[in-house]
């Protein structure tokens, strides 16, 4: 067990597990974000095959842990999120509610995009003052 949370492999579904609060969830999530399939597939590591089975409630086959964590990871979620969801039926503490996680990575995404303009800034601020000095 890692995290309390027990360690499954992709022999089949559970009785309990509730696929379908897994696609609703990552589905919702992918429109608040605005990310499509390919792009959470890229950002994840997941195949988009795979993908597309949690996001039509995984059937026939158990999706690994480590794939929702994946996922999960790439929606900006804890790691476990997915798998409190397949295991809770929708009904994790955080649905609807940012966690800490969430807000600090929100934070740095912020810093990052930050850091950037302001590099682009400088080199703009630079070019500018190369062609007034050659002028």
């Amino acid at each position: 067990m890692t995290n309390n949370v027990p360690v499954h492999t992709a022999r089949g579904p559970r009785p309990n597990e509730d696929w379908t609060a897994v696609a609703d969830t990552v589905n919702a999530r992918m429109a608040q974000q605005r990310i499509g399939q390919k792009a959470l597939a890229d950002t994840s590591g997941v195949s988009v095959a795979t993908l597309r089975r949690i996001q039509h409630g995984a059937h026939g086959r158990r999706v690994q842990n480590t794939t929702l964590t994946a996922i999960a990871r790439a929606l900006d979620w804890p790691d476990d999120h997915l798998i409190r969801v397949l295991q809770a039926g929708g009904t994790p503490t955080s649905v609807g509610q940012p966690t800490e996680r969430e807000i600090l990575a929100g934070i740095d995404r912020i810093e990052q995009r930050l850091d950037d303009v302001c590099r682009r800034l400088a080199a703009v601020e630079e070019l500018v003052t190369t062609q007034a000095a050659n002028r």
